[in-house]
């Protein structure tokens, strides 16, 4: 069964730093197309914020987060990361991670419905 596990969320003040985690089980990292995290404020929809291909060189990001986020992937750890830098209240919401396998279908990494798997979220609270 597959799993997609975040971590590393929680509540700090603007300007701080989290870095979040997404772990797998049931499948490698390596297995899939690629990685993306998003996230969904309350009364809001679920927003794209980065994406990270297979080997790593095709990343994107929302452009508000361009400069202050960075994602990246760890194959031997199977985890793929979220750097959260210059935190602002507006980054304010909880964070998912999500996985697409190999198949056809287009490329539209910033598409809730593109990815195959998703994580349950772990929440990021900015406090001004």
């Amino acid at each position: 069964q597959v799993q997609l596990v975040e971590s590393g969320g929680g509540l700090v003040q603007a300007g701080a730093s989290l870095r979040l985690s997404c772990a797998t089980s049931g499948r490698t990292f390596m297995s899939y197309d690629a990685v993306g995290w998003f996230r969904q404020a309350p009364g809001k929809e679920r927003e794209f914020v980065a994406y990270i291909g297979w080997g790593g060189k095709n990343i994107e990001y929302i452009d508000s987060v361009k400069g202050r986020f960075a994602i990246s992937r760890d194959n031997a750890k199977n985890t793929v990361y979220l750097q959260m830098n210059s935190l602002k209240p507006e980054d304010t919401a909880v964070y998912y991670c999500a996985a697409r396998l190999p198949q056809s279908g287009g490329y539209f990494p910033r598409r809730v419905s593109w990815y195959n798997y998703w994580g349950r979220g772990t929440q990021v609270t900015v406090s001004s």
